[in-house]
């Protein structure tokens, strides 16, 4: 198997047009310039680089081996099977489920520690939905010995206990969201089932509170998606050839953008994949990308952060507590707007009923349990195959795992 990239690859160098700058609302301290007391200081340099590739630092490359990267990318021969399309159309998928925190989401979590340990930070802040994400800062924190807070959707915190529990094992502090810890959270009933714009919001409310404190993003921020470009860089090495089809789920973007950029860069330069296809699957609870809007929009619901130009249901967005709980964000990262709005990535939306059911028949013929949120990424490859043409190729990202999803997966047949 081939090594870790030494470096990440960032799409702003390559995108067709320039991305749309971050704006301030009208009013009110400028929030670009809050920025620099809230994230850490090198996570900034990422995101607002121009350069293709960003060297990966020793340490962060060290410590994505330590974790098991490189991932692999394994053949679904027994899904091939049960679909009725073996021999005839060959499936692959990206395992980041092998991954300690059981996600993709360490690959950034282990970067912006290290960039908040450099800042002399001594706690880092964040939100999370499912709770992938709080459990992979709760892990990088404690690699680097810093103290972790989470607020962690109110849903998520009563359905997902055992994500929460874990995190609190690796000594994270964990609020349920909307909570009684922040100004914002204050101003939402016990009762709220949360949503991630208002624990955005909580988690930079309490992050400006100590300059001691670092906010960490789990998605939709440019500087995210690059380090998440780990995943596609390696699939490069992985993959025989180029893929019909390149699939991902859809939160805020970072395992999307992470799994496909490095080949999009390449189609963009007119070097390769010129024929492949890139589809986006989000849960049709949030479907920013397929019913959304194409504006500037708060990253967070109490526009905290900047304004970006993004494809967005509105900051106020609260959808359904449905099971994949990391794909119910209001927006779409920018750069991933702009993709689709120029028509380079596709986007399907998918009912919560019909991607479990999906997600079981891949469990019981592959022996892997995917997270509720890969099962979109599923449900559309289960579509692709219906109308595939013999000596298709599809790759898709199994960017989490199912194993503490209860919730979602609880006995029976689905």
């Amino acid at each position: 198997m081939t090594g870790v990239p030494g470096y990440w690859y960032n799409i702003a160098a390559d995108l067709p047009q320039p991305l749309p700058p971050m704006i301030d609302p009208l009013e009110g301290e400028s929030r670009i310039g809050r920025l620099s007391r809230i994230l850490p200081g090198r996570l900034l340099e990422d995101e607002n680089t121009l350069d293709r590739y960003i060297r990966i630092p020793d340490r962060v490359r060290e410590e994505y081996m330590r974790v098991g990267r490189p991932t692999p990318l394994v053949r679904a021969e027994g899904f091939e099977r049960t679909i009725g399309v073996g021999g005839r159309v060959r499936i692959y998928y990206k395992l980041e489920a092998l991954l300690p925190t059981g996600s993709h989401k360490i690959n950034t979590a282990l970067a912006q520690a290290y960039y908040a340990s450099l800042d002399g930070a001594r706690e880092v802040v964040t939100e999370t939905g499912a709770g992938q994400w709080g459990l992979a800062v709760s892990m990088a924190a404690a690699r680097f010995g810093l103290k972790a807070t989470v607020f962690m959707t109110r849903s998520s915190y009563h359905s997902k206990s055992s994500r929460r529990r874990l995190m609190e094992v690796l000594g994270a502090r964990v609020y349920p969201s909307p909570s009684r810890a922040t100004k914002t959270g204050r101003g939402f009933g016990d009762e709220h089932p949360g949503s991630l714009g208002i624990a955005i919001a909580e988690a930079v409310e309490y992050a400006l509170e100590d300059d001691g404190r670092r906010y960490l993003p789990g998605s939709a921020l440019e500087a995210v998606l690059i380090h998440q470009t780990v995943i596609g860089l390696e699939v490069l090495d992985q993959v025989e050839g180029e893929p019909d089809y390149m699939v991902a789920c859809v939160g805020g973007g970072s395992n999307f953008a992470g799994f496909t950029y490095p080949m999009i860069g390449s189609m963009l330069r007119g070097e390769g994949f010129k024929s492949t296809r890139f589809i986006a699957a989000e849960s049709s609870a949030s479907p920013k990308l397929t019913r959304g809007e194409y504006m500037y929009d708060g990253f967070d619901s109490s526009l905290i952060l900047p304004l970006a130009k993004m494809y967005t249901l509105g900051r106020s967005h609260v959808p359904p507590p449905l099971h994949a709980a990391g794909l119910r964000y209001h927006a779409a990262a920018p750069s991933l707007s702009l993709l689709r709005r120029l028509g380079v990535v596709e986007a399907r939306a998918y009912s919560q009923d019909r991607v479990l059911r999906d997600a079981v028949l891949f469990s019981r013929s592959e022996g892997v349990i995917p997270a509720p949120e890969t099962a979109h990424a599923i449900s559309a490859v289960v579509d692709l195959v219906r109308r595939a043409s013999p000596g298709t190729v599809i790759v898709f990202n199994m960017s989490g795992h199912g194993l503490l999803d209860t919730d979602a997966y609880g006995g029976g047949d689905g």
